[in-house]
């Protein structure tokens, strides 16, 4: 019996402005090979846009959920400051 490795993994999204940007964000995640469970929420004016995801390490890692993320065409902040992306694909741009 395979035991599962699950993890939870927070990322701060960086050019998202509206529902449709969360809607390609989470399609993005949820796409990916051991990604369990998705929440996107939109930035307020307190809080970032974050992504949390649940997902098993043995089928995938956060540097391919941050890929996903970034090939959906928006950006994923570090400790290191970004620039924020065009939001590609989208109606809000």
């Amino acid at each position: 019996m395979q035991i599962e490795t699950l993890h939870t993994e927070t990322l701060q999204i960086a050019g998202m402005r509206c529902e449709g940007c969360t809607s390609i964000v989470t399609r993005a995640l949820v796409a990916i090979d051991g990604v369990h469970d998705v929440k996107v929420t939109l930035s307020t004016d307190l809080t970032p846009s974050i992504a949390i995801v649940q997902y098993d390490e043995q089928f995938t890692s956060p540097d391919k959920l941050k890929a996903a993320v970034q090939e959906a065409g928006y950006g994923v902040v570090d400790d290191s400051a970004i620039e924020e992306p065009e939001a590609r694909g989208c109606c809000c741009k």
